[in-house]
């Protein structure tokens, strides 16, 4: 997967132009939502929602996290992790950066990986 500021302008760009793929981050920008009801909302079938999704999430633009209903079965629901685009014309070649939001408790723990010592178990 490409870093912040190694991103793949073709690819992105490639991505954000399809109408589906913008709707889904829409929507999951606002709440976190099944790929049920992201079809649903985007006006398109199942199968096209779960495309996008995960082509989505292989540019991680797009964040999985597991729910579980009230008769006990797993399903996902996704959400936005894109929070900034910026396309940078420089000496001729394109530098895209991808900001992507973070969970708190990812930040959290990062912070804690950080403040632990090489060697230290706990």
């Amino acid at each position: 997967m490409a870093e912040d500021g190694d991103e793949d302008l073709e690819t992105v760009a490639g991505l954000l132009e399809d109408e589906y793929a913008r709707q889904i981050l829409r929507e999951t920008s606002l709440e976190r939502l099944s790929a049920a009801a992201l079809a649903e909302r985007c006006g398109a079938s199942k199968a096209t929602a779960y495309r996008r999704i995960e082509r989505l999430r292989e540019q991680d633009l797009l964040e999985a996290y597991q729910e579980l209903d009230p008769d006990g079965h797993h399903y996902e629901t996704f959400v936005a992790s894109l929070e900034e685009l910026t396309v940078r014309l420089e000496d001729g070649s394109f530098e895209v950066t991808v900001e992507r939001t973070t969970d708190p408790a990812d930040r959290f723990r990062d912070l804690l990986g950080q403040l632990k010592e090489p060697g230290d178990d706990g």
